[in-house]
C-alpha cells in the first residue's frame, strides 16, 4: 500500500515515540522510512536522533533529512523528491484542555501535500496496531476510493473492528419533516433514506476484498463532518479515515469547512487520503 513513509520530527518529549510509530507502519507496510527535520543541524540533537536509531534497530535502513527554511515547504519538497506514500506527524494538545490541535504547519502539509497524510495524536513508545478504525462514507467523489484505502489499510494492520459512517442527507430530512404528515410518514421516509445510504455503501463494498475484516455501516444525521467525529469518539476509535478535499478555493480559506471542523477537534489519530 505504502513504498516510502516520511516522519516530520521535532525534538519534543514525544518524538522519539512518533519514531517508534512511524517504525512499525514501515514494517507493518515494508516501506522505506525516511525522517525530516527542518532547523539547524545541532550536534546533541542528532546524537540523540542516531541513539534512538540504534536503539530501534533501524539506524542503517533510515534516510534522515536535516533541512532549513520554511517547514512546511521544506518538508514537502523532500516528500516529493522521495517520492513519499504517506506522511506521518504528530498534533499537539492543548494546554490544560481534552482536546487536539493542528498548528498552521501541518495545517498546509495536510492541505498542500500530495501523498496521503496521517496524524498522530497520542504516539506511543511501545505502538499498537489500530484495532477500531472508522472511515467516512459520505456520499462524495472521492469516498469509494477512500473506502478502499481505508479497508486496504485495515487488512494490512488487522484491525479487528471497522465502521463505515454515511450521513442522511439534512435537506431529505428537512422535507420529511416539513409536510403534513404525521409521525409515521415521518419514520417511513427516515427508514426509506437510512435504506439509501445503506445501499449506497454496499454498492461500493461488493467490489471490494474485505478479507477477514468486521465492517460495520452505520448511518447518522446531521452534518456529516460533526457526526463523523462524534461517532469515532463515541466508539473510542484509534484511526479515523477521511479524503482529501482537494484544493480550497477563496471562500474556503474564509470560512470554516468541513475538514477543518475535524482537525481543530481531532477524536483520534487521523489518516488523510490522497489521490
Amino acid at each position: 500500500m505504502f513504498k516510502k513513509i516520511a516522519l516530520a520530527i521535532a525534538f519534543s518529549p514525544r518524538f522519539s515515540a512518533l519514531i517508534a510509530e512511524a517504525k512499525r507502519l514501515s514494517e507493518v507496510f515494508d516501506a522505506e522510512l525516511v525522517l525530516i527535520h527542518v532547523g539547524e543541524q545541532d550536534e546533541s540533537q542528532m546524537n540523540m536522533l542516531t541513539q534512538i536509531l540504534k536503539d530501534m534497530g533501524i539506524h542503517q535502513k533510515t534516510k534522515v533529512f536535516w533541512e532549513q527554511g520554511k517547514p512546511a515547504n521544506k518538508i514537502m519538497e523532500v516528500c516529493e523528491k522521495q517520492g513519499v506514500d504517506l506522511l506521518v506527524a504528530g498534533a499537539l494538545k492543548q494546554e490544560g484542555l481534552l482536546q487536539y490541535y493542528i498548528g498552521s504547519i501541518a495545517r498546509k502539509i495536510i492541505r498542500k501535500s500530495k501523498c496521503s497524510v496521517l496524524i498522530l495524536i497520542e504516539p506511543l513508545e511501545k505502538p499498537t496496531p489500530f484495532d477500531k478504525v472508522v472511515i467516512n462514507g459520505t456520499q462524495q467523489e472521492q469516498t469509494p476510493r477512500v473506502i478502499a484505502r481505508g479497508l486496504d489499510w485495515c487488512k494490512v494492520d488487522q484491525a479487528k473492528q471497522v465502521f463505515i459512517v454515511n450521513e442522511i442527507k439534512m435537506y431529505g430530512m428537512q422535507m420529511a419533516t416539513a409536510g403534513e404528515g404525521g409521525e409515521s410518514e415521518i419514520a417511513n421516509t427516515r427508514r426509506k433514506l437510512v435504506a439509501e445510504e445503506v445501499a449506497y455503501v454496499e454498492n461500493i463494498l461488493k467490489g471490494l476484498d474485505k478479507g477477514n475484516l468486521k465492517v460495520h455501516i452505520k448511518i447518522t444525521c446531521g452534518k456529516w463532518a460533526v457526526e463523523l467525529a462524534r461517532f469515532a469518539t463515541d466508539v473510542k476509535a484509534d484511526l479515523l479515515i477521511v479524503g482529501d478535499e482537494g484544493k480550497l478555493g477563496l471562500l474556503d480559506r474564509l470560512f470554516p469547512h468541513d475538514l477543518e471542523e475535524i482537525l481543530s477537534d481531532l477524536p483520534c489519530n487521523l489518516l488523510i487520503v490522497k489521490k
